[in-house]
């Protein structure tokens, strides 16, 4: 890429960044963000054909990065299956803190996520993970019983809206714009919640 239009895009990107957390995707205007960049609307959709194009550069990396952290930490709690001690079953991962220092890692972007996302498809990237989470959880606690660890009968439609209220527990921290300090020790609060009702949930 030529350097001019390199630095056409980083400029894009910025303004593009900016826009979108102050107005949200559904009020953000093409228009300003060429503005921002001394660029007419047309040169910027020589860069990106579509709004949400734009949107889609700036959180897809930062979601790419937070699914290989959330299938890294299922491959630890994977591990478990290997033990015939129950005392052994479901270690703590420390998954919410691995996942709150990685979200804090790109603040911005999990703030366009969770917060400026309507009108995208990526409003519905928590009940995504939660969905995501509820399988994984499941067929966990199938290969338990497999290997003969009982497990207690829980309800799917009781367990979305637990696993629901968990996920967007997590990201509240960014909805409430804490500090990293304060969304640390807000991951620490819900790791020692979170961890003993999930395990007395299913009997471990």
């Amino acid at each position: 890429m030529p350097r001019d239009k390199t630095e056409n895009h980083e400029k894009i990107v910025a303004a593009a960044l900016k826009e979108f957390l102050d107005y949200g995707y559904q009020d953000a205007s093409m228009r300003r963000i060429a503005s921002a960049c001394g660029m007419s609307a047309s040169g910027l959709y020589k860069h990106f054909p579509a709004k949400e194009d734009m949107f889609a550069a700036l959180v897809d990396p930062a979601i790419d990065g937070f699914m290989s952290l959330y299938h890294e930490i299922e491959g630890d709690y994977g591990d478990d299956l290997k033990t015939k001690d129950k005392d052994s079953l479901w270690v703590d991962q420390s998954e919410i803190i691995r996942a709150m220092e990685y979200i804090y890692g790109h603040f911005d972007e999990f703030k366009l996520i969770i917060c400026k996302s309507r009108g995208t498809r990526y409003e519905t990237f928590t009940h995504d993970i939660a969905e995501l989470e509820e399988e994984v959880t499941f067929r966990y606690m199938k290969e338990l019983q497999k290997k003969g660890t009982k497990i207690n009968k829980v309800s799917k439609r009781e367990f979305h809206l637990l696993v629901t209220a968990y996920i967007e527990a997590l990201f509240q921290a960014v909805v409430h714009d804490f500090t990293k300090k304060e969304a640390m020790h807000y991951a620490e609060t819900l790791e020692k919640f979170y961890l003993p009702a999930w395990k007395a949930l299913f009997g471990l």
